[in-house]
């Protein structure tokens, strides 16, 4: 048996190596601004464990840094175009992360899942420590958390830099929509979410909802907390020139035989956007499009563009087909397509009705896309089923709520109906004044002020 000096021996001998090698070889410390540079610009890096083309939140972050003068390094993967913005920046660098390793289907998802960690943790961990230079503020989406939150946590330390986390939703509770809640690795993903969520030093949230959950258990964070609620870009706009409405549906509708009759009024624009994830059940809208053509009485047809890309648009796809061809939808058009940001932002601005199928994994995140409709002048009809439904969707004001097929058929045959016009006329009119509080303004007010790029 050892001896306490013994130990401390070989505590020396063993750690004396690791720190020797830290100091020669361990990532350089932030220690302010450059010299000539100004100290009021503060450098960032923000990681996207994600496409940074389908992270708007984190894209708008990175704007509104290099607006004020900050440097930005927007680190993730490059699934799709960013937003053009991002690429014509002189103060923003976008750093692409190394595809991760695909999932064989032969192999069990819970032997797999380390593997695809192991290599993430390896490839944030070396560049973040010795491939970009050392940054004021890391910022960091989550979810994802594993393994995003303990690398970034553990790069803080080592470099002097402070971590913001951006809370969207938590990673636990989407995996449990897919996996069931007692799955060894849901149990897992809590734990860790919960654990190295405290790392942050700032904490934001999209809704307030989420913050005080935040403060309770199992998270019991007591850092700074702010809710940041989302608010769309400049990009988002109304358009009020049937001129340029003209131009706009003729360049992104694929159907153009359909744009004389959207442009007159005859037929109606639905518009809905999806990741195409389990999240999102658009058998939902499927189903409201089948009941409101086989509704009684006279009925508006109907266009819905459903926008994006992902594993299940295939599926859906084929549903659409197979209603169609047995008749199922008569008067109602359904088309997918995966448009650019700008056209999106047209598309929305022309419509008549947007929907959102978003249903929360955790209860109190919100969804992106409505804040986007909001901001191009689009009245909603948005499943309702979730605790902060309520900060974004007012009902009667600037949209409807509803949490079956059926109250979502009654809400279209209503809204897109003659009779129907008067009160879609006011969600209209709510839905603009809700978008016309922006993005800069919101984040000038919180995160700005935070990051001292505001004062």
């Amino acid at each position: 048996m050892y001896t306490l000096p013994a130990y401390i021996f070989l505590a020396v001998a063993f750690l004396l190596p690791l720190w020797v090698f830290y100091t020669r070889y361990g990532p350089s410390e932030y220690k302010g601004a450059p010299a000539g540079e100004s100290q009021t610009g503060v450098s960032v890096h923000i990681l996207v464990l994600g496409d940074i083309g389908r992270s708007p939140r984190m894209t708008y972050h990175a704007l509104s840094i290099a607006k004020h003068g900050g440097k930005v390094h927007l680190i993730g993967y490059l699934e799709s175009t960013p937003h053009p913005d991002l690429l014509n920046n002189p103060n923003i660098t976008i750093t692409a992360l190394p595809p991760p390793p695909r999932w064989p289907q032969s192999v069990p998802f819970i032997l797999f899942a380390p593997w695809k960690v192991i290599h993430q943790f390896y490839s944030l961990t070396k560049l973040l420590s010795y491939g970009l230079p050392p940054a004021q503020w890391i910022l960091v989406q989550n979810p994802p958390a594993i393994p995003t939150l303990a690398v970034a946590g553990f790069i803080c330390y080592l470099r002097e830099s402070t971590l913001m986390i951006d809370w969207h939703n938590y990673g636990w509770t989407i995996l449990a929509g897919t996996k069931g809640s007692r799955h060894p690795l849901v149990y897992v993903s809590r734990l860790y979410e919960s654990l190295f969520g405290r790392l942050g030093f700032v904490h934001v949230t999209v809704s307030a909802a989420m913050a005080r959950q935040l403060r309770k258990p199992p998270y019991s964070i007591k850092s700074a907390m702010i809710a940041l609620h989302d608010r769309p870009a400049a990009i988002f706009q109304p358009v009020t020139s049937q001129k340029e409405r003209k131009e706009i549906l003729t360049r992104v509708i694929p159907e153009k035989n359909l744009v004389p009759r959207l442009l007159d009024g005859s037929m109606r624009l639905v518009v809905s956007s999806t990741s195409w994830t389990p999240d999102e059940d658009f058998s939902i809208l499927l189903e409201a499009l089948t009941r409101y053509a086989a509704g009684p009485g006279e009925k508006s047809p109907v266009l819905a563009v459903i926008t994006g890309k992902g594993p299940q648009k295939g599926m859906y796809e084929k549903k659409i087909l197979e209603l169609t061809k047995a008749g199922r939808m008569p008067n109602v058009r359904v088309t997918t397509a995966f448009l650019p940001f700008p056209d999106y932002a047209k598309l929305l601005a022309c419509a008549d009705l947007g929907v959102c199928l978003h249903t929360s994994s955790s209860g109190v995140d919100l969804p992106m896309k409505v804040v986007d409709m909001f901001g191009a002048g689009l009245p909603v009809a948005a499943y309702s089923g979730y605790e902060s439904f309520k900060e974004l969707v007012k009902e009667g004001e600037n949209g409807r709520g509803f949490g079956t097929a059926e109250e979502l058929a009654d809400i279209l045959g209503h809204l897109l109906s003659p009779s129907g016009q008067a009160e879609l006329g006011t969600l209209k009119m709510g839905a603009v004044k809700e978008g016309s509080r922006r993005w800069d303004e919101e984040w000038d007010s919180k995160i700005g002020m935070i990051m001292g790029l505001v004062t």
